[in-house]
């Protein structure tokens, strides 16, 4: 590598595991590559090391599944950075106050964060609207990766960050994804997610509960992800005795090759900032069942032509939607390979966009 003329920190509450390979995982991967062809360094801190993918290329400093920015702080708090870069990382704490106090840097705050789906208590938006008043004025740029995440973020800390506020993308390798040519109806559900309560999937049972009162036609609903509501879900499917039509697939890495292998992807999400399982669904060609405001958070999915659309929480419209399905009255036979949109969010855009904040 040639001399180093940049040195910049990257912090991220993100825990790096070899079975849940994504999104991100690649954007912080070839972020690093890119950097590193222009001669800048970038230190990483993680909760955990990894070697995974590319991740054995990247600088890491690990925090052990302790606080990150408290390790940050505790253990790195120098001027050597010309930029400081926060993903998953809550936003406008005393933690950017401390960071300005020692560096001159630059600090990009990146919002991955999902709202809920009636909105934060009048206790929760207060007190937000306090500490953007106290914080904000130490964060240089505020990323949304979609413009929902980014009118939130004024919306959330006050009209005077508005100025520092902008959207980049969240962006895939849409080539890697394999192409679903095949439409006939197969009955064939797909899920893919994190497995928390703002997922929604709960409302999925509760459907697939309301559907088997009056369909015979079997079918299957494969779910791939993990997190700490997978217990109450499993529960939930055995006190409605569903345990013929779910499977529980874990976390895979190779997601992009098997959504062409179902009908459907079914996402009855309450609360998203970007929905990258619904934009993979779509670069594999496999129409997507979804929220009508928090699912299809980007607006990519148009009932009825590479998808049905239903509102949050709303359990009884979803299992009419998979009622239609299952008995062939809804049914999407072709999907358009060349929707601009969907084909704009790639991953070599996003690195782009990231990169030139460090210009």
């Amino acid at each position: 590598m040639d001399l180093i003329v940049k040195k910049i920190a990257v912090i991220c509450d993100y825990e790096l595991l070899p079975t849940r390979v994504g999104g991100m995982d690649y954007f912080f991967w070839e972020f690093d590559k890119k950097c590193k062809e222009n001669n800048i360094q970038v230190d990483w801190f993680f909760p955990n090391k990894a070697a995974h993918g590319d991740y054995g290329t990247l600088s890491i400093f690990s925090s052990d599944f302790e606080n990150v920015e408290h390790y940050f702080l505790e253990n790195y708090a120098s001027n050597d950075y010309s930029h400081i870069v926060t993903h998953f990382i809550e936003i406008c704490t005393p933690f950017f106050k401390k960071v300005k106090s020692f560096s001159n840097a630059k600090i990009i705050v990146v919002d991955h964060n999902p709202r809920p789906i009636n909105g934060y208590s009048l206790k929760k938006k207060i007190e937000k609207r306090v500490k953007g008043f106290l914080y904000s004025e130490y964060i240089d740029v505020f990323v949304g990766v979609s413009d929902y995440s980014k009118n939130q973020l004024i919306k959330e800390f006050g009209s005077q960050i508005k100025h520092r506020s902008i959207t980049i993308f969240n962006g895939l390798d849409k080539d890697k994804f394999l192409k679903k040519t095949d439409f006939s109806t197969h009955n064939k559900f797909v899920v893919a997610s994190h497995l928390r309560r703002d997922k929604g999937i709960q409302d999925l049972i509760l459907a697939v509960s309301e559907l088997t009162k009056s369909i015979q036609n079997p079918f299957t609903i494969d779910i791939y992800g993990e997190g700490y509501y997978e217990e109450e879900l499993k529960k939930m499917i055995a006190d409605y005795h569903l345990e013929s039509h779910f499977n529980f697939m874990g976390s895979v890495s190779n997601l992009h090759q098997l959504y062409q292998n179902y009908d459907y992807l079914v996402h009855p999400s309450h609360g998203e900032t970007f929905c990258y399982s619904v934009v993979e669904s779509l670069m594999s060609n496999l129409p997507v069942i979804t929220t009508r405001n928090q699912g299809n958070v980007l607006g990519l999915v148009i009932d009825g032509t590479n998808g049905f659309l239903f509102d949050e929480n709303n359990f009884n419209q979803l299992a009419e939607i998979l009622d239609s399905i299952l008995s062939k009255r809804k049914f999407i036979n072709q999907m358009n390979p060349n929707n601009s949109e969907i084909n704009s969010l790639t991953l070599e855009k996003m690195v782009e966009n990231h990169f030139k904040l460090l210009l």
